[in-house]
């Protein structure tokens, strides 16, 4: 089913439905797209699109000598992102919807938002102030075999989770922390583990969950092997995201 227009925001990250994303909203355009949804009447969703950008490219370059570095109103809505914007993204990105859209006073946006439902990109619009996007919502199957998949992929990542913490026990340590529901729990692993984004892609854009948690449990039975082959790893923040800035 085809939704209404979509805005997009697109990130050099995978959101991931069910995840939370903090945003620090900066650029003009993005800025323009923070004041829209926060028009919006209090009961009405605020939903944008986000999507990996495939260049890794985050920000695009400000014209030097602008009074307001994050001003660009001769570049617009596509500035960075080259004459197709279609090209510069992922075809399957995450729709995220605002909980918490909070204006600072220089004009900036504390944005809090939690990803719903994936998308597959149709067309790019850069005709306004922020591009928007005609997308078509992908449905979530369980495919076969997802519930003894997820317990295989429940166990080993718990095994990842203590390798990363040097068997330090500062992990996750009670079996109800972690969801059971095969899809949440595919998405909950994809986000945490230490993965590059295009493999963090893949795993979006799995045509099901059981596909996905096939892919997670190959994927974490192999770092967990190569963790265990280092002699020692700093204890660090490893499935804590930062706030994302635009």
């Amino acid at each position: 089913m085809t939704s209404p227009r979509l805005p997009l925001f697109p990130l050099n990250t995978v959101l991931f439905p069910g995840l939370v994303l903090p945003l620090n909203v900066f650029e003009a355009r993005y800025r323009a797209l923070m004041r829209d949804l926060a028009a919006l009447p209090e009961d009405a969703p605020r939903r944008f699109g986000v999507v990996a950008i495939r260049d890794g490219r985050e920000v695009a370059q400000t014209a030097p000598g602008l009074p307001d570095p994050t001003a660009m109103p001769e570049q617009g809505a596509a500035a960075g992102f080259g004459a197709d914007p279609m090209r510069a993204f992922h075809d399957v990105g995450c729709v995220a919807d605002a909980a918490t859209i909070r204006a600072r006073d220089d004009g900036t946006f504390e944005v809090l938002a939690t990803g719903t439902t994936r998308f597959r990109l149709l067309s790019v619009d850069s005709s306004g102030p922020y591009l928007t996007a005609e997308v078509e919502e992908l449905p979530e199957e369980e495919g076969d075999g997802a519930g003894a998949l997820a317990a295989g992929v429940l166990r080993a990542f718990r095994t990842y989770q203590k390798r990363l913490a040097g068997a330090r026990e500062r992990t996750l340590t009670a079996e109800q922390e972690l969801p059971g529901e095969p899809s949440v729990l595919s998405y909950l692993v994809a986000a945490a583990a230490m993965l590059d984004n295009p493999t963090k892609q893949r795993l979006l854009q799995a045509p099901d969950t059981a596909s996905r948690l096939a892919d997670e449990l190959k994927l974490l039975r192999a770092e967990t092997a190569v963790i265990g082959k280092l002699p020692s790893l700093p204890l660090t923040e490893h499935t804590q995201h930062p706030t994302s800035p635009n």
